[in-house]
């Protein structure tokens, strides 16, 4: 079965880009906020979250916060998916403890699959 690969993003455009960039190869799961993705992510655990900072009603950090104080959610790969890309961001996701950060917009989809696979990798 192909991994399961949750996309919490508010903006349309974005998650059908995603989708479209992953769908061959993953199952993918959307939310279009952090409030709907912590309450079904513990009934539906991914493989992998991709996840947007900068989100309505709860922000992608707390959504980060809130997945790794969940027993079962708490070791599950989370890529920081942010248009934050200014000089340092990099550096602040991940040692806030996400495991990679992609800068959006998106203009080479192999970073993305590389970051995936990656991740994939080291979590099986």
């Amino acid at each position: 079965m192909k991994p399961l690969i949750a996309i919490v993003e508010d903006s349309p455009d974005n998650r059908l880009l995603l989708q479209a960039f992953l769908e061959d190869d993953y199952r993918i799961r959307e939310y279009e906020n952090g409030v709907l993705a912590f309450e079904d992510l513990p009934n539906n655990p991914p493989d992998l979250v991709l996840l947007d900072i900068s989100l309505p009603l709860m922000d992608g950090v707390d959504v980060f916060r809130n997945l790794r104080e969940h027993e079962l959610l708490k070791t599950i790969p989370v890529v920081a998916l942010t248009a934050h890309a200014m000089s340092g961001d990099r550096e602040k996701y991940l040692a806030l403890g996400f495991d990679a950060y992609i800068s959006k917009p998106i203009w080479d989809e192999q970073i993305l699959f590389d970051v995936i696979s990656d991740l994939l990798k080291r979590s099986a």
